[in-house]
């Protein structure tokens, strides 16, 4: 496996199925209900990370970025979800 390829499965853009963490694995690492999301794969090396470097913030950069790209990436697809929604009612709201 080359350092590119490396790389990508690190941050989660190899072409291959993206990981998911299990509740065992989100229990494990004591991770809050609210962010045990299907993030949450990233977030358990990153909270590792930011507590072996004391939290200081320039030490987990690219655990950091990568957990939120995949939380930008979810709001994506959330507002694509709710823009369908939308428009199979006609562009009414829903409340």
């Amino acid at each position: 496996m080359t350092v590119i390829e490396k790389i990508k499965e690190a941050t989660g853009l190899a072409a291959s199925e993206p990981k998911k963490a299990t509740r065992a694995e989100m229990s494990a690492a004591r991770l809050p209900l609210p962010y045990r999301d299907s993030c949450a794969h990233l977030l358990i090396p990153l909270n590792r990370c930011r507590q072996e470097e004391f939290y200081l913030p320039w030490k987990c950069e690219t655990e950091r970025h990568s957990y939120e790209k995949c939380q930008y990436e979810e709001f994506k697809l959330r507002v694509a979800k709710m823009d369908e929604l939308r428009a199979s009612k006609g562009g009414k709201r829903s409340n």
